[in-house]
C-alpha cells in the first residue's frame, strides 16, 4: 500500500475520532431538553410550535434555537414545514421525544436525569439514604426503568409466573416491578425487599408487602425470588454468595430465581445495538466491582 493511500485512510478515519470524542454532547443535549420539558410543553401545545411558544421561562431565544437545531438533527424533534407564507420556524414531536415526557407511564425522562456520577457514592456508601432529594430522583429513576422492562417481561415470561404463589424481589425500589407483576398475576403473594431508606419513601402498593433490609442478609422464604438489573452491581464470588444464599430461602424444590439481566454480545445485531457494552462501561465506572456478563 502506498503512503498516498496510507495517508487518505487515516484522513476519512479522523472524522469518526471527532466523533467519538464529543459523543458526550448528545447526551448533554438530550439532558437540556428533559431538564427544560421541551416534549412535555410540546406535547401540551398540540401542535407544532415555534420557539417563542416553548419559551416559557424567560430562555434566550437564540440558544434554545441552537439547541433545537441540535435535537432535530438527532431526530429528537422535527421541523414542521408549514403550508402559509411565514417564516417562522415551526417543531414537533417525534417517536422518540415520547419517551421524553415527566408524567407518562412509558417513559425514560427520569432516568436522563439521573445524577450518574453520584453514583459510586451510592453503591459505595449509601449516599441516598443521606441525600433525600437524591435519593427521590434515583426512585424516579429506576421506577421508569421498571415500567418500560417489566411490561416486557410480564408478557413474554406469563408461563413462568402461573405456578408461583409467593416471590420476593430483591432490590424492587419503589416496587414499580412488583405492581406490574401483581396486575396480572394477582394470586401471587409478593414482598419488596430493600434498603430500609427505599422501603421508607415507598408509596404503598396493594398485594405487596415491604421489607426493609440488606441483600446479603437472608430473606423471606418465598416460591420465587425475582431480580431485576441487581447482579450486575456485583463482582463474581459476591454473585455466587448471593445466589447460594437465595437458593435457601426458595421453599419449594420446584422454586425459582428469576433474573431480568442485560447480555454483553460482541456481534449484536438487535434494535439495541451495542447497549450490552455500553451498559458494561457504565458498571465499570459507576460500580466498585460490577460488570454486565455474556449469556
Amino acid at each position: 500500500m502506498g503512503s498516498m493511500e496510507v495517508h487518505e485512510e487515516l484522513r476519512s478515519a479522523q472524522p469518526k475520532v471527532w466523533q467519538f470524542m464529543f459523543a458526550f454532547t448528545d447526551s448533554m443535549a438530550l439532558k437540556s431538553s428533559v431538564g427544560l420539558r421541551l416534549a412535555d410543553i410540546m406535547h401540551s401545545h398540540g401542535s407544532p410550535i415555534t420557539l417563542p411558544q416553548i419559551d416559557t421561562s424567560c430562555l434566550d431565544i437564540p440558544y434554545l434555537a441552537r439547541l433545537m437545531r441540535m435535537l432535530v438533527c438527532k431526530g429528537i424533534f422535527a421541523v414542521h414545514h408549514s403550508s402559509n407564507d411565514s417564516d417562522e420556524t415551526l417543531y414537533k414531536m417525534t417517536h422518540i421525544s415520547k419517551w421524553l415526557l415527566h408524567n407518562s407511564y412509558l417513559s425514560v425522562a427520569p432516568m436522563i436525569l439521573e445524577l450518574w456520577h453520584y453514583l459510586r457514592q451510592c453503591v459505595k456508601e449509601h449516599f441516598a439514604s443521606q441525600n433525600p432529594q437524591f435519593n427521590n430522583l434515583f426512585n424516579e429513576a429506576i421506577e421508569c426503568t421498571a415500567n418500560i422492562v417489566m411490561k416486557a417481561t410480564v408478557s413474554h415470561y406469563k408461563e413462568g409466573f402461573d405456578s408461583i404463589r409467593s416471590l420476593v424481589d430483591v432490590g424492587g425500589g419503589t416496587s414499580g416491578a412488583l405492581a406490574e407483576i401483581v396486575k396480572s398475576y394477582p394470586h401471587i403473594k409478593v414482598i419488596n425487599f430493600d434498603l430500609p431508606h427505599f422501603v421508607a419513601t415507598t408509596p404503598m402498593c396493594e398485594g405487596v408487602i415491604h421489607v426493609g433490609g440488606d441483600m446479603f442478609d437472608p430473606i423471606p422464604n418465598v416460591d420465587a425470588v425475582f431480580m431485576k438489573w441487581i447482579l450486575h452491581d456485583w463482582n463474581d464470588e459476591a454473585c455466587v454468595k448471593i445466589l447460594k444464599s437465595y437458593r435457601n430461602a426458595i421453599s419449594d424444590k420446584n422454586g425459582k430465581l428469576v433474573f431480568v439481566v442485560i447480555f454483553v454480545q460482541e456481534d449484536d445485531n438487535n434494535i439495541f445495538g451495542d447497549m450490552g457494552l455500553v451498559f458494561d462501561l457504565l458498571m465499570f465506572a459507576h460500580t466498585t466491582s460490577g460488570k454486565e456478563r455474556t449469556e
